[in-house]
Parts: C-alpha cells; sequence; structure tokens
C-alpha cells in the first residue's frame, strides 16, 4: 500500500503498485515490462482485457516455446522486445554484424560479459544479442556457430564458432565486449552502461515510437532505424 516514489526512496508520486496487470494497465496505453520470463507472458495474456496497444519487453531469458508464445501475443499488440534498450549497445549489434561479414569466418568471435553478482540468466539477453548479430552477418543462426564454455582437458576451440564468456561480480550494471580474432591482429568493440537510466531511456523511446505501429514483433534495430543496415 505504500506510494511507489517512497518505495524507490523517491519524493512521492501518488502511485501504488498494483500485484494485478489488469488493474495497473488500466488507464495505460503502452505496457513496459523489465521482470521474469513467467511474469512476462501472464501479464501479455492479461492485457488482451485492457486496452493497451503496445507493449516493450526487456524480460530476457525465454524459452522456444516462451519465444512463440510472445510472437503470438504480437498478432494484437506492437511488441517492441529487446535484451538491451541503450542505444549504444543497438550501435554495437549494427557494428557487430558489419564486422562478422567483412572479415569473414577466418576471424575467431569472442563475446565477454560482465554483470551484477544477483543476475540469474547467462550469457546475458544482450550478450545473446550481439551474438546473433555476428552470426547474421556470417549468414548462419546462433544455434550452429555457438561455442560451449571452454573447460576440461579437451576444449580445443572449434574453427568458426562464437564464444562466451561470462563474468559475475559486485554491483555492475553492464560491460559486452565483442572481439575478433585474426592471426595477425585482433578488433574489439566494446559498450559499458555506467547508467542504469540508460535502459528507461530507451524503453520510453521505443514505447513512442511502438504506439505508432501495427501489431507486430519488433526490435530496437526497428526503433532506431538500422533493420536495413
Amino acid at each position: 500500500g505504500e506510494d511507489i516514489g517512497e518505495l524507490a526512496g523517491r519524493r512521492l508520486l501518488d502511485l501504488k503498485p498494483a500485484t494485478d496487470p489488469v488493474a495497473a494497465a488500466s488507464k495505460a496505453d503502452v505496457w513496459i515490462d523489465f521482470t521474469r520470463p513467467a511474469a512476462t507472458l501472464a501479464a501479455l495474456d492479461s492485457l488482451k482485457h485492457t486496452s493497451v496497444r503496445a507493449a516493450i519487453i526487456g524480460t530476457t531469458g525465454f524459452s522456444e516455446d516462451e519465444e512463440a508464445e510472445i510472437a503470438h501475443a504480437a498478432q494484437s499488440l506492437a511488441i517492441v522486445k529487446a535484451g538491451n534498450f541503450s542505444v549504444g549497445i543497438n550501435l554495437l549489434q549494427a557494428l557487430t554484424r558489419m564486422a562478422a561479414e567483412r572479415l569473414g569466418p577466418d576471424w575467431d568471435i569472442e563475446i565477454l560479459e560482465t554483470h551484477h553478482r544477483r543476475k540469474v540468466d547467462a550469457p546475458s539477453g544482450t550478450a545473446l544479442m550481439v551474438g546473433e548479430a555476428a552470426a547474421a552477418g556470417r549468414g548462419k543462426p546462433l544455434s550452429e556457430l555457438r561455442a560451449g564454455p571452454y573447460d576440461g582437458p579437451d576444449a580445443k576451440r572449434r574453427a568458426g564458432s562464437i564464444g562466451f564468456a561470462v563474468r559475475r561480480s559486485g554491483g555492475v550494471i553492464g560491460e559486452h565486449e565483442v572481439s575478433f580474432g585474426s592471426d595477425m591482429e585482433v578488433l574489439s568493440l566494446s559498450h559499458t552502461a555506467i547508467d542504469r537510466a540508460v535502459f528507461a531511456h530507451g524503453a520510453l523511446g521505443a514505447a513512442a515510437w511502438a504506439m505508432r505501429q501495427d501489431p507486430g514483433l519488433y526490435d530496437m534495430s526497428d526503433v532506431l532505424g538500422l533493420s536495413g543496415n
């Protein structure tokens, strides 16, 4: 029953948390969801009983079946789903795809991500998003190119694969680096989040964009006009 501003340690906002998605969205046009997969899917189902026309999904860690449920919900909602809503990360994704396409399969691709100790899914949704961009640059799905963890006496790198490394430490907001390595040189692209407000800023921009779209499943490359690049 406490004001949401007070719960956040800020000024009173005359808003109280609601446990029922239908009640929470009773006066809303857009639903913004950064929770857990089960909660996101339950909310999307509940939105059928509201006037909400668009949804912004920043939740990560969905299974293939859960992704299919989101795609089904996008038949009636304009959904923008992304592993990360920062403009910088989405430009990193575009640059990664370009580099992977130009450099070719002789260059090894490795992705390193670091997050706070409380994050539960690994690799992060953002790291997988960057990996998908790299795989797309090579004309294949990530499922074909993703390498398993390097561990044990027979952990030799598979040629042409995309490797992932994960660190969990302290209160790190988010760090992502993708490196392309040949026998003669290494190219690295990186991004560091220094203020969590960057995700809210991107989500609000996506919400304003989604309100002007027809039902469908979109991502931040659509919002930023990068889809054709």
